[in-house]
């Protein structure tokens, strides 16, 4: 998919990964840009700053994720590209039993339901005009495993799945699927100190934007900022008993180091 004269949608758009991806996108060339967010004096200052619309949506509320799409339509005529790419972070506690619900549910929300919401409201004027395209933001850790963090580990899965899901049933209506996948990038939600093995290097949000540009080119399924997660995948895919000893390896060094550098 080329950016150039294409209106594209990005969710999370008032800061890191969703304003670079922003930028990039009409620095490509694309016609019409929409940013959102929760807050509205960051959506307004954004999108006066990079010279696209906003709008402040909430997108695990259905109804304002249908608004900004009809908002979207209104105004450009269609959506070619839609960016679901809000996030939250995954909270400081590795076991899932000492998460509550209402932390799962939010996870669940924001990291899934907000995917169906954009479909829902997206396909059907895709499917019509047999062209369409969804960027979802999972995370590596979706593909693999972040240690310290069941609830962002298992929706950001979920979110890959469905991603899958997605491309299967509607990829012969001309609808095209990508999942951002990756490991340490410098934003607000990362975390203030990556533990050993969990990240190749922590990038700056405009060169995994750079990333995304040549893979919606590519149409490629996995967006892979840190090259090293395809080796990992694989390695998973060809002997999984194996890597999950190699986590749970990787966890109990983690542990100890922990253990080794907390204070009494």
């Amino acid at each position: 998919m080329e950016l150039k004269d294409k209106i594209a949608i990005v969710t999370g758009g008032a800061g890191g990964i969703g304003r670079a991806m922003a930028e990039a996108f009409i620095a490509q060339g694309a016609k019409g840009v929409v940013i959102s967010d929760l807050d509205a004096e960051k959506v307004r200052t954004v999108a006066l700053a990079i010279g696209c619309e906003g709008v402040v949506a909430d997108v695990t509320n259905e109804s304002q994720v249908k608004a900004l799409v009809d908002f979207t339509i209104e105004k450009y005529g269609c959506v070619d590209l839609y960016c679901s790419n809000a996030g939250v972070s995954g909270g400081g506690s590795e076991s899932v039993l000492e998460y509550s619900d209402d932390v799962w549910q939010s996870q669940w929300d924001v990291h899934v339901m907000a995917h169906i919401y954009a479909a829902r409201a997206c396909l059907p004027e895709m499917i019509e005009r047999k062209a369409g395209y969804f960027l979802v933001t999972a995370s590596a850790a979706g593909l693999l495993a972040a240690l310290g963090s069941g609830p962002y580990t298992v929706t950001k899965a979920a979110a890959i799945k469905l991603a899958e899901f997605i491309a299967i049933t509607y990829g012969d209506d001309g609808i095209g699927v990508s999942v951002l996948c990756p490991q340490g990038v410098n934003t607000a939600m990362a975390p203030r100190s990556l533990g050993d093995g969990q990240t190749d290097g922590v990038i700056e949000p405009n060169v995994l934007a750079d990333h995304v540009i040549v893979a919606l080119r590519e149409e490629l399924f996995h967006v892979l900022p840190h090259p090293e997660v395809d080796d990992y995948v694989r390695r998973k895919g060809d002997n999984i008993d194996r890597w999950l000893g190699g986590m749970r390896r990787l966890r109990r060094r983690s542990v100890d180091s922990a253990s080794h550098t907390s204070p009494e």
